[in-house]
């Protein structure tokens, strides 16, 4: 069968598959279809070069993904080029029309992912040397409480804002004296924002009174963010909810982080066995460097130091951002430097 021929039957048999899972996390249908499409032409570039994957449908899943993520950080620097604008434009004293209330509703969902890929991309940076851009957080947590003025009382809207306040909350304890990235299990809990976590934990108990009981994804992902903000310690952190919140998110917005995210929780309730094999399960088997990085924590607790240190060294072959590669080098020089490293 050729690349061609196999691709036709990827589509044909998976397709409405990829499509149904990848429409779940930028929120429009349409956006998925046109990154399904783009990924099945770069199929077709790449497959009768470097031969036809091993899970066809895996490779097409996150090329796709991957194409929609780049749609969405093109919009998220366009949003930014529209503030100079519309600066410009009130400067001038030139009329525009603002959508009406009922037009809103709509673009809600898109506009909601929009704001959350700029608050992911402030936490962990997908290029440069900061662990946190503080300017992107700052604009997410800004255009957040606009559309909380534009649509006031809207739950998800509430969820998202809280989300990114608890987020925003334990930037100061992410970087050490060196400016090293610090891990959350080793932050000094005292330097994060008390302030910032009030008002996100009463945000939060606005949406949860507003939804009356059926939480999106934004309010699940704001009460995982809840449960560390407001842990008095690490080993106070109630790991039975979190895995309970992460069973609840895979419900309605299935993905691949998700199912990481909750097998390092399995780990952390139920041991490093527990957690390898939870990794081991994830369907996709989308082999990340957050992937690669969770696995080789699990076989150094098991004592397979020499699978780990391999693990490690594939979680660096594919991580493109600098304090992500110091902390996993770091890792990897522990565990090279002899028994009982790490």
């Amino acid at each position: 069968m050729t690349p061609e021929e196999r691709l036709a039957e990827t589509v044909r048999a998976e397709g409405a598959r990829v499509l149904a899972t990848l429409a779940r996390t930028p929120g429009s249908l349409q956006l998925a279809e046109d990154a399904v499409q783009d990924a099945a032409v770069a199929a077709l570039q790449t497959w009768p070069r470097s031969g036809v994957p091993d899970d066809p449908r895996a490779w097409l899943a996150v090329t796709a993904r991957n194409k929609a993520y780049d749609v969405l950080r093109r919009e998220a620097a366009r949003t930014k080029r529209l503030v100079r604008a519309r600066q410009k434009i009130a400067a001038a004293r030139i009329p525009y029309r603002v959508p009406s209330d009922a037009e809103l509703p709509d673009r809600l969902s898109a506009v909601l992912a929009v704001v959350h890929l700029i608050g992911t991309e402030a936490h962990a940076p997908t290029g440069g040397e900061d662990v946190a851009r503080v300017d992107l957080e700052a604009e997410a947590v800004r255009l957040a409480r606009l559309i909380a003025e534009l649509i006031p009382g809207e739950p998800e809207v509430l969820s998202l804002l809280a989300l990114l306040l608890y987020t925003t909350a334990r930037r100061p304890a992410r970087t050490g004296a060196d400016g090293q990235p610090v891990l959350l299990a080793d932050q000094d809990r005292s330097r994060w924002d008390c302030t910032a976590i009030s008002e996100a934990s009463a945000l939060l108990s606005e949406a949860v009174r507003r939804s009356a009981g059926v939480a999106g994804p934004y309010q699940l992902q704001a009460h995982l963010s809840a449960c560390h903000a407001t842990a008095p310690s690490w080993t106070d952190t109630d790991w039975d909810r979190i895995i309970g919140l992460y069973d609840l998110l895979l419900r309605i917005a299935p993905n691949s982080a998700v199912s990481l995210n909750r097998a390092v929780a399995v780990g952390k309730r139920d041991g490093a066995a527990a957690m390898l094999a939870a990794l081991d399960a994830i369907v996709t088997r989308v082999r990340s460097n957050l992937w690669h990085a969770a696995r080789a924590d699990a076989l150094r607790q098991l004592g397979r130091t020499g699978e780990a240190r391999r693990e490690l060294s594939l979680a660096l072959d594919v991580t493109p951002a600098g304090p992500d590669r110091r902390l996993l080098a770091r890792r990897l020089a522990l565990l090279s430097s002899g028994p009982g490293g790490g």
